[in-house]
């Protein structure tokens, strides 16, 4: 019996052998004298954005925009290629942007259109040629029961992203999900913790490392799984499991690190001003103090650098991370 109420305990909590339990995050680097600002120019893009990558360009989303939604920059000096991507509700147009991917094998964007519940489809050298006249194809409807959110693409039978199932007009569940874009279905994969209520998380993917990485903006908590969604360890954070802070932006794969936003403030007034850096088993190395509130930033393997955009004193910048990590 009292076997029992020891296995019946370890299950509730849901420990895995890897857990890791970081009472402490204090080894802090102060990089923002290294923070290089990125000029966009005569091109105007609202404080809401987002930043993306593919093999050539830096691509920015403007979900504030009154025009053009989608910005295209050379990757390497930032100069300013197309914009694209009217607002409104017209047939090609888009009404409410919400996640972009690239598919770097056939040379497209896609965008999914929250309100008209459809994936676009852009060819990359037709929408660069020709940015004012060129006109989207429908890649697919999206299902309004089960929505892919922040979506990460590896074929049209294979994606990952968070899966948002509506439970009310105004309620919602959120799990983490394969989803085939030729068919439309979708596997729910991985697991809720049993202390967590309104599971809330970005999601990083990297098909290389064989590995999902799950940080909570709720909670002072991540998971690494495998690509089936099998946890392979939880990293607890010093606030956890304290309720109503903002905790992570989405994670970062890159190589040898996972690299992850970090506020710790209370909302609605937090400010997400660092990076915290793991490894790839979750054990705690390092933060970077970036000085400035992130909206977004993504990793440019590339150039070994991280690429952001603030709501701050400045709106976009870059930090080389060669001699940091």
């Amino acid at each position: 019996m009292y076997l029992f109420v020891l296995l019946l305990m370890s299950a509730c909590t849901s420990q895995t052998e890897g857990d890791k339990h970081q009472n402490g995050r204090e080894k802090v680097v102060n990089v923002k004298s290294e923070i290089k600002e990125i000029d966009t120019g005569d091109v105007l893009i609202g404080n809401s954005s987002n930043t993306y990558l593919s093999k050539d360009y830096l691509i920015i989303t403007d979900y504030q925009a009154y025009d053009k939604v989608v910005h295209v920059f050379n990757k390497a000096d930032f100069h300013h290629l197309a914009s694209f991507g009217t607002k409104g509700q017209g047939p090609y147009e888009i009404t409410n942007m919400g996640h972009l991917i690239t598919d770097e094998v056939r040379r497209k964007f896609y965008i999914s259109d929250n309100s008209k519940y459809k994936i676009f489809s852009y060819d990359i050298d037709s929408v660069l040629a020709m940015p004012e006249s060129y006109q989207q194809q429908i890649k697919m409807n999206i299902k309004r029961d089960q929505i892919p959110s922040d979506f990460h693409y590896v074929n049209d039978t294979l994606c990952y992203g968070r899966i948002i199932l509506p439970t009310s007009a105004s309620t919602f569940d959120q799990h983490i999900g394969k989803w085939n874009m030729t068919t439309g279905d979708i596997k729910i994969i991985g697991e809720k913790h049993p202390e967590v209520h309104n599971k809330r998380t970005h999601l990083a993917v990297s098909m290389e490392k064989k590995m999902l990485v799950e940080a909570y903006y709720n909670y002072d908590l991540m998971n690494i799984s495998d690509l089936d969604g099998n946890i392979q360890c939880y990293i607890y954070g010093p606030n956890w499991p304290t309720k109503g802070l903002e905790t992570f932006g989405k994670p970062l794969i890159t190589p040898q690190n996972i690299l992850v936003p970090y506020s710790g403030e209370t909302r609605p007034t937090s400010k997400t001003r660092q990076i915290h850096i793991f490894d790839l088993k979750g054990n705690y190395e390092k933060t970077l103090n970036i000085g400035y509130d992130i909206t977004y930033c993504c990793y440019d393997e590339q150039h070994h650098r991280l690429i952001f955009s603030f709501n701050d004193d400045i709106q976009f910048g870059y930090l080389d991370l060669k001699g940091i990590i």
